[in-house]
């Protein structure tokens, strides 16, 4: 069976070295770039790169640029690693399409872990099913979303957020409970990046969106 395809960027090669060394060892194939220049030339030489770990501060072109770039081709998973915690940062992550937001330092087995947790999601290595419910047919295995018939283009997250409201229809879900379920791992970021998250994801499903409901000072509900 193929290897799995790793983009680790960094301009630290010391970082690379450490994040490259742990992901050999778990069996991925690992490509480098120390700029995001280099990062976006070796995305587009290469069509089967399953994640990107992507450092925000880099000489060139910086993490959020390079981002973005990516999100107009592909919806790749992404981590995005940051010496800062500014939570200001975490929610323009989120907003441009990020998938986990790792401050440094961190465990590189932590990271090793959200990467296979995504991949296990993202490569169907978890059970087949299928959701479906008012128009909305979840294929978890393709990780594909249908709205009446037509196909819509969701992030690694916004997938996953969609999945949790289906699976839970007519019950109210705080805010606190979407992030253990849907973020995993000790989320301990602000709550506010699951409104972010609502938000893209209701604009992406059109009128379909209109089926989450918000329930002030709690959380979200999708409809019955």
């Amino acid at each position: 069976m193929e290897r799995l395809k790793v983009l680790v960027v960094d301009d630290e090669s010391r970082m690379r070295k450490l994040v490259r060394d742990f992901l050999v060892k778990a069996d991925y194939d690992v490509l480098e770039a120390g700029d995001g220049e280099a990062a976006l030339d070796i995305f587009y030489q290469h069509k089967n790169i399953s994640l990107v770990v992507l450092d925000v501060m880099m000489p060139k072109l910086d993490g959020w640029d390079v981002c973005r770039e990516i999100r107009t081709q592909s919806q790749v998973p992404i981590i995005m690693l940051t010496a800062r915690s500014d939570e200001r940062d975490e929610l323009k992550g989120f907003e441009l399409g990020v998938d986990e937001y790792i401050s440094k330092p961190f465990s590189p087995k932590v990271l090793v872990a959200r990467i296979e947790a995504i991949l296990r999601r993202t490569n169907g290595s978890e059970k087949d099913e299928c959701l479906s419910y008012g128009g909305i047919v979840i294929d978890k295995a393709a990780h594909q979303v249908l709205i009446d018939g037509n196909p819509i283009e969701l992030s690694y997250k916004e997938f996953e957020l969609l999945a949790y409201f289906v699976e839970n229809k007519g019950i109210a879900l705080s805010r606190e409970k979407i992030l253990n379920n849907v973020w995993n791992y000790d989320y301990f970021g602000d709550a506010r990046t699951i409104d972010t998250h609502v938000k893209k994801l209701r604009s992406k499903m059109g009128d379909k969106g209109d089926l989450i409901k918000t329930i002030w000072g709690m959380g979200y509900k999708l409809e019955v």
